[in-house]
């Protein structure tokens, strides 16, 4: 998996995360296309212990994969119902209010 902390002056971090085989390929569905870029998601790898930590210390997130995914909801982090498909890989955003 990789994940990248995205640090915005003024604002609220936001923690990127996907799984490892996404980095470079496109993923479409009616709505939407998503590029799971490295500039955005990051090269670093990251264990699932290390994901759920920033997930749980950040205020908004945009995470993409089965594994990075399955981590989030086995945290408790996310619920089932905010997971979309994008073509058939699960994807969540979390925002803080």
């Amino acid at each position: 998996m990789h994940l990248k902390i995205h640090k915005i002056s003024g604002c609220d971090t936001i923690v990127a995360a996907c799984d490892a085989d996404l980095i470079g390929k496109t993923l479409t569905c009616p709505q939407c296309d998503i590029v799971v870029d490295e500039s955005f998601y990051g090269t670093e790898t990251a264990s699932e212990e290390e994901i759920v930590c920033a997930l749980r210390s950040a205020a908004n997130a945009n995470i993409i994969g089965e594994k990075v995914c399955a981590a989030a909801l086995k945290a408790g982090i996310i619920d089932k119902e905010t997971i979309i498909l994008i073509g058939d890989i699960p994807h969540a955003q979390i925002y803080g209010v």
